[in-house]
């Protein structure tokens, strides 16, 4: 009996593998992307890569577990969590009062520790974030604010919700 069952979930977890979600890979030009409208440093560019842009924007690379199920549908159920909170390749679509917002949750979840996720850093250690890349980053969110802020009428850069 437990021969079957053994073999029963060998082949179930032979016959997952088959069954993969779509890669979050684009090469479209990015009109919308972050880049194209706010400045972006050198420095601010590279942290991104290293530790925000795998879930945050249209292009993820992927390490190599990410090929065996059901490892790989719960990284992609991630990225799609994290695109769908921020994504940097899409921000400049985003409404005047989302991307003031998404700037002050940037700098807040940064300040906090809660970003990159430690689950991220966990195996990904180069993503970990010095102090200086932290305030790089949290300079970098405020100076979009305030360029935001300098721009639009105090009544844009709030989300209005939807009554009900």
């Amino acid at each position: 009996m437990r021969k079957k069952i053994f073999l029963i979930i060998v082949v179930i977890l032979i016959g997952i593998q088959f069954i993969r979600p779509s890669k979050n890979q684009s090469n479209d030009a990015l009109t919308s992307d972050i880049f194209n409208v706010y400045p972006v440093s050198q420095d601010v560019s590279t942290i991104l890569k290293k530790a925000c842009n795998d879930c945050h924007s249209n292009n993820t690379v992927y390490p190599w577990y990410a090929q065996v199920q059901p490892v790989g549908w719960w990284l992609n159920n991630h990225i799609e969590e994290g695109k769908d909170e921020l994504n940097f390749n899409e921000f400049a679509a985003y409404r005047i009062g989302r991307q003031y917002k998404k700037m002050e949750e940037v700098m807040d979840q940064v300040k906090k520790g809660e970003m990159p996720l430690s689950s991220y850093t966990l195996i990904h250690t180069n993503a970990k974030l010095t102090e200086e890349e932290k305030q790089k980053l949290i300079n970098w969110a405020q100076d979009i604010r305030n360029t935001i802020k300098a721009k639009y009428p105090a009544d844009s850069l709030t989300i209005k919700r939807k009554p009900g």
